[in-house]
């Protein structure tokens, strides 16, 4: 074998451990994230810090300042990491609906359970986002999910107006505008004990949808 051989072997073997290294370590910042938005969750944005993310749970301020620049880079981790993960799960809705009335009622039944069963996660995300008009160290994740968010939203009303054999009567922004303040509203509504917030989310958002063409 020649040395140049030996050489580039050499350099391949390194790379994949420096790519295997990479993503263990990429691996446990998601799973330290995910353990910690409960507690940033429950505490809001303004009350939470690095200590007290340690004090609730087994996660040592070492371990937390090894993976994480700070604050702000661990909260950017994990609402990106949750709220992906949420626009997601529309996917399967969007790709294998058939009518328009099959896929208002499963978009109806899935918002209306992630606001009942995930209403503390959605209003941190809020709470996030509105603390991002004044804190730069995780406004680009922000912004990403936001983005992220209009995608799935209009997918969802582009797909509807296909069913009906038609266009949407709004755009891309006004979609995202309009459902997101529906949420939002019934979100308030619910974590002020309006228990039937779940299913006017689940009527409105129907109802906006089909007007949407």
């Amino acid at each position: 074998m020649s040395t140049s051989t030996v050489g580039t072997a050499s350099s391949a073997r390194t790379d994949r451990a420096a790519r295997t290294g990479a993503n263990k370590f990429a691996d446990r910042r998601r799973e330290l994230a995910a353990t910690a938005l409960v507690t940033i969750a429950e505490q809001g944005f303004a009350r939470t810090g690095l200590r007290d993310i340690s004090a609730r749970t087994d996660l040592s301020t070492g371990i937390l300042h090894y993976y994480f620049d700070g604050k702000d880079d661990l909260i950017a981790q994990a609402i990106w990491e949750y709220k992906s993960e949420c626009a997601r799960r529309y996917d399967p809705i969007v790709e294998s609906s058939t009518t328009a009335g099959e896929l208002i009622a499963r978009f109806g039944v899935e918002i209306s359970a992630t606001l009942r069963d995930e209403s503390v996660m959605h209003r941190l995300w809020y709470d996030l986002r509105n603390q991002a008009l004044f804190e730069e160290g995780f406004r680009e994740t922000i912004v990403a999910l936001d983005d992220l968010l209009a995608d799935m939203v209009w997918a969802v009303v582009q797909r509807h107006a296909q069913l009906r054999d038609t266009e949407p009567s709004i755009d891309r922004e006004t979609a995202y505008a309009l459902f997101d303040g529906l949420f939002l509203n019934c979100l308030i509504a619910y974590q002020r004990g309006d228990a039937d917030a779940p299913e006017q989310i689940r009527a409105r958002s129907g109802a906006l949808l089909a007007a949407s063409v």
